[in-house]
């Protein structure tokens, strides 16, 4: 390029190289040098937007999705229903969701998004977890508690850590990368995980933290022995699951006497039992709980 900065096919092909190294910035800015000078292809339009919402840059995305857009695109019509929900707006983000319908997009995953958005639209449970967190494995933890500050699995814990007490084997459901894992350990002869995710699976085997990390959905974990556990926990995962009706009675199952099932939910809307949020996330309310416990 130094040779012929409006070589467009080297701006494209530096750019391209730069996204699958992680450099989305750079990678934005050379992708859209070649797109100036004249190049476009269906991948080149679509990943300077993928470089910016890498970057927590949706204004930017918004823009490099909109010049993008094609009538048959079904993935950047998905992109960009996406970031209609995170910007909470609606009536967009259906459109968009129907728009990838259209063009071939998945019709369980977006049937699903159409119903976050969509007030009445019937609910298909969700399909794509496994996926889902394949894609957000390798930088979860770091994305987690760097940019989120999250600490949702320190303040589930934090009651029971405070008893001092010794526990024998702990499930930890949803376990992702062990983050739960890794402050059960020392408090507990033993902790199994189970994950919906394999490359989650793998993180957390490889924290040393778990006695095995299976890799499966919840209810056939959970039904898969009669080893009980005196302390179930599932940090941030019963907000993917939906109606709680199956899973809740299987943990109990498999508690032993005076054992504790603690799990973390996000609060629905007063009046509402169960609700799917734009962010693709389902919200309990609290009767619907306080109901379930003592069924």
């Amino acid at each position: 390029m130094q040779a012929d900065p409006d070589h467009a096919e080297a701006w494209a092909a530096l750019g391209l190289a730069q996204e699958a190294l992680g450099q989305w910035s750079a990678a934005a800015d050379g992708l859209q040098r070649a797109m100036a000078l004249g190049l476009h292809s269906a991948v080149l339009n679509l990943s300077p937007a993928v470089c910016r919402l890498r970057l927590e840059q949706p204004a930017l995305a918004l823009r490099s999705l909109d010049q993008a857009l094609d009538a048959t695109l079904a993935e950047a019509w998905s992109m960009r229903g996406n970031l209609m929900r995170e910007t909470v707006q609606p009536l967009d983000a259906a459109l968009c969701s129907e728009r990838t319908l259209a063009h071939g997009g998945d019709e369980a995953l977006y049937r699903y998004c159409l119903a976050s958005v969509r007030p009445g639209e019937p609910v298909p449970p969700r399909a794509d977890v496994e996926s889902l967190f394949d894609d957000y494995a390798p930088d979860f933890q770091h994305h987690l508690l760097q940019n989120l500050k999250y600490q949702a699995h320190r303040t589930l814990l934090a009651p029971l850590l405070a008893e001092g007490r010794r526990w024998s084997l702990a499930f930890d459901l949803g376990c992702g990368s062990g983050l739960c894992g890794r402050l059960l350990a020392p408090v507990c002869a033993a902790v199994d995980g189970v994950d919906v995710s394999r490359v989650m699976v793998e993180q957390a085997s490889a924290s040393g933290a778990y006695r095995c990390v299976a890799h499966a959905k919840l209810l056939p974990f959970l039904a898969q022995s009669d080893e009980l556990a005196d302390l179930i926990v599932a940090a941030d995962v019963l907000i993917f699951v939906g109606a709680l009706d199956a899973v809740v009675p299987a943990a109990v199952r498999r508690l032993a006497p005076g054992g504790v099932l603690a799990f973390s939910i996000e609060q629905a809307d007063p009046g509402h039992d169960l609700q799917l949020r734009p962010n693709l996330r389902y919200a309990h309310g609290q009767s619907a709980i306080e109901r379930l416990a003592a069924s």
